[in-house]
């Protein structure tokens, strides 16, 4: 009840940092993977990141938001 509000660049960034995560894990599974050791995990995670960079500057580029990156592709 005494909650006090969030600082905005926070509030915002947090957000940005939170449906980020949401988008690795709903499309790319990365709860989901079948590594066998660390470096394979390490790999396996820096691959779908890369992926997801490289699909918010293709929006950035065409100049969508970079925030939907299903509609990349389109």
């Amino acid at each position: 009840k005494d909650r006090k509000p969030a600082f905005a660049p926070f509030a915002k960034a947090r957000k940005r940092n939170e449906t980020l995560f949401s988008q690795l894990n709903d499309q790319y599974l990365t709860i989901r993977n079948y590594a066998k050791g660390t470096c394979g995990l390490f790999a396996i995670i820096i691959s779908k990141v890369s992926a997801l960079t490289a699909l918010q500057y293709v929006n950035y580029i065409n100049g969508k938001p970079i925030c939907r990156i299903k509609y990349a592709i389109n």
